[in-house]
């Protein structure tokens, strides 16, 4: 069973988190399901940035993001060759490195 490492994050997992994942969930499933409450304001569907993550190591061992993905991440704040939406970023049979930044581009944040 791959294990996905969330980097620290300041307000999402400051700690950082080292969890168990399922060959065929998205990452934002996997955080979501270990109560790393990362953003998703499309509800998955992969209609805005909010779940935008870098994945540090492991990239290469997924699918390759799409052309609706890669539209959307161009809108995606601190956008790196890495980066990936993670409502859509399929984990696959290796371990992964993932980083949630810091800031996401959101015109209505449900965090007050």
């Amino acid at each position: 069973m791959p294990q996905i490492v969330f980097l620290p994050h300041d307000e999402l997992c400051p700690e950082g988190a080292v969890v168990e994942a399922e060959a065929g969930e998205s990452i934002c499933d996997v955080a979501l399901r270990h109560d790393i409450e990362i953003e998703h304001a499309c509800e998955k569907s992969c209609a805005c940035t909010t779940c935008h993550v870098v994945v540090r190591e492991g990239y290469y061992s997924m699918e390759p993001a799409d052309d609706l993905e890669e539209d959307m991440l161009d809108k995606a704040w601190g956008l790196e060759s890495e980066s990936r939406l993670s409502c859509q970023a399929v984990v696959g049979d290796s371990d992964l490195v993932v980083e949630i930044p810091k800031y996401t581009v959101n015109q209505v944040s449900e965090r007050h």
